[in-house]
């Protein structure tokens, strides 16, 4: 089952949305980022105004954990744009909102204790 998710994440199904959008977060990503989300279904950015690291996985909500010092998860944050949108670009929003307006996104995103919140593996899509 990884080895059918890393081959969609990294390819995709290019011809449906998904895929398109999965294509476009890729386009997005930092190399670093690109080999995270591909190795471990997701990957991480820092936030623009506190310089904390976020882990945003493979999914459309309750998927963005705010990381401690030491890598752990320390606090989930519900948050994606309106709209029934791809699973790709729900991440990218959420990417380049922590990246750019981060104060905004703490201030609106609903808070979840990810300790007893178990990430599922990302399923291929589609």
């Amino acid at each position: 089952m990884k080895a059918v998710r890393t081959l969609f994440i990294r390819h995709g199904a290019e011809g449906t949305a998904e895929g398109r959008s999965l294509r476009l977060l890729r386009e997005w990503l930092s190399p670093a980022q690109r080999e995270q989300f591909v190795r471990k279904g997701y990957f991480e950015v820092i936030g623009s105004d506190s310089g904390m690291r976020y882990r945003i996985h493979a999914g459309a909500s309750v998927n963005v954990c705010e990381l401690a010092e030491t890598g752990h998860r320390k606090v989930g944050l519900c948050f994606m744009p309106i709209g029934a949108l791809p699973i790709g670009d729900i991440m990218l929003a959420q990417k380049i909102a922590l990246e750019t307006c981060e104060g905004e996104v703490l201030s609106l995103a609903r808070r979840f204790a990810p300790n007893g919140f178990h990430f599922r593996q990302a399923r291929p899509l589609g």
